[in-house]
């Protein structure tokens, strides 16, 4: 099961004359990186809101936003704080009679002194707030899971694409290796000729060099490396194992690991060319691999 790191989820549910919207987006990361902005009502959920998301993410940053309407006519109530006020006018008094004021305080002038009149939020059931919550957030991250599937089948189907390009890359290098001695060892024998003119070549002694020079090209045991590891990513990618990120970007180490030496042993420019491009590919499925969870 391949999943996108890269996803974006959105519901709304109405309950009542109340609305909870509820959007999510998400983009790579190592680790469950999650960000939530949501009314300050809403703070004592955020621990239950992290745990129904991690029961369907396993990685990535994901930013939540949580909007709420209320429409209904009793949820605030205006509150006359009579205590206060007297205080305020305790405090008039005595401006008055210390600088000798003229004391014109109305009713107007006390209802523009902070916290004389407050607007109180009607408190609600938690029980009742957390299930319409719940419900977009679950709608959201339905979507959100979703779409980071969608995106998963396309890096699969890209990933494989360029597994193949990599094999056809590795079975090049395996075909052209024994030419490569085999030109080698013309080229040596063309030389000696050249130096020795008339003199009979020491076939042994040829024989030997062309061992010598077989065995520092050789790159037998790499490219059986690099196949393995070929299957194995196709094998992984085709399992039905969730959070397989970091096991594939594991396996694509080792791929690259394996042609730095192929194209450290290169003597050739074909080879040399070819183990290039093997760099280039694996380095392609390591930036896809990026961004599967």
């Amino acid at each position: 099961m391949i999943n996108s790191m890269t996803g974006f989820g959105r519901c709304e549910s109405s309950d009542g004359d109340r609305k909870f919207t509820v959007e999510m987006k998400g983009v790579n990361h190592r680790y469950l990186d999650v960000n939530i902005r949501m009314p300050k009502k809403f703070n004592l959920f955020e621990t239950a809101i992290r745990n129904l998301l991690k029961q369907s993410i396993q990685r990535g940053k994901v930013d939540i936003f949580v909007t709420y309407e209320d429409l209904s006519e009793n949820q605030a109530s205006l509150k006359y704080n009579e205590q206060l006020a007297g205080e305020y006018l305790s405090y008039f008094k005595q401006m008055e009679e210390k600088f000798s004021l003229g004391n014109d305080v109305r009713v107007s002038t006390l209802l523009r002194c902070p916290e004389v009149l407050i607007m109180e939020e009607q408190t609600m059931d938690e029980d009742e707030l957390w299930n319409g919550l719940k419900k977009a957030l679950s709608g959201a991250i339905r979507q959100f899971v979703e779409t980071r599937a969608q995106e998963g089948d396309s890096l699969k189907e890209d990933i494989l694409k360029k597994l193949s390009g990599i094999q056809k890359l590795v079975d090049y290098i395996e075909e052209r290796s024994p030419q490569i001695v085999a030109e080698y060892r013309e080229k040596l024998q063309n030389k000696v000729r050249e130096l020795l003119s008339d003199t009979q070549i020491e076939e042994g002694r040829l024989a030997a060099e062309v061992v010598i020079f077989a065995d520092k090209i050789c790159t037998d045991e790499e490219l059986v490396r690099l196949r393995s590891h070929v299957v194995h990513m196709k094998e992984t990618l085709e399992s039905k194992e969730s959070g397989i990120g970091r096991k594939l970007d594991f396996i694509a180490q080792e791929m690259n690991r394996e042609a730095n030496t192929i194209l450290s042993k290169a003597n050739d420019l074909e080879v040399s060319n070819a183990g290039i491009d093997l760099k280039t590919e694996i380095e392609k499925v390591r930036e896809q691999i990026q961004n599967i969870e």
